[in-house]
């Protein structure tokens, strides 16, 4: 019965490399606040989906570096799911702490600016596929303004 199962599964798994899967990019990272506890930035993510029912997201993973150093990172389960035959606004919120942003005065102090990578994989849950990952970068920098 084992065997059956497989070769069913990859005669769907076939099938499925020529269906349109969603795709999605990083559309800005913004600096939007500093509190108490850090800086925080809102990275926006725009995702299209080809299918004509709405789409579970799983799960969002971030990594947001600095100077090739990892200063925040982590995960926002269950964020909604996608629209269907729609582009989806995803907002991912990064805190960084007061603590790491002390550490970044070598960047800082070079060109007057912050030079970042954040990583997004984005999971997303396909009827009869299960699980499909999108893999995201996205690089830029911060300008800061210059000191009088």
């Amino acid at each position: 019965m084992l065997p059956l199962f497989d070769k069913f599964k990859s005669y769907i798994a076939e099938k499925f490399t020529n269906v349109p899967k969603p795709e999605a990019s990083v559309t800005s990272v913004a600096f939007t606040r500093v509190n108490l506890e850090g800086a925080e930035y809102l990275a926006k993510v725009s995702i299209e989906n080809p299918y004509s029912t709405s789409i579970p997201i799983c799960e969002i993973g971030y990594s947001f570096k600095s100077d090739l150093r990892e200063i925040a990172s982590g995960t926002i389960p269950d964020p909604g799911s996608l629209k269907a035959k729609d582009t989806t606004m995803l907002d991912v919120p990064v805190k960084v702490p007061h603590s790491i942003l002390i550490t970044l005065a070598k960047d800082i102090g070079a060109d007057w600016d912050i030079d970042y990578q954040i990583d997004i994989v984005l999971i997303i849950d396909l009827p009869v596929y299960g699980n499909f990952t999108i893999p995201l970068s996205h690089k830029g920098e911060f300008k800061l303004p210059t000191p009088l």
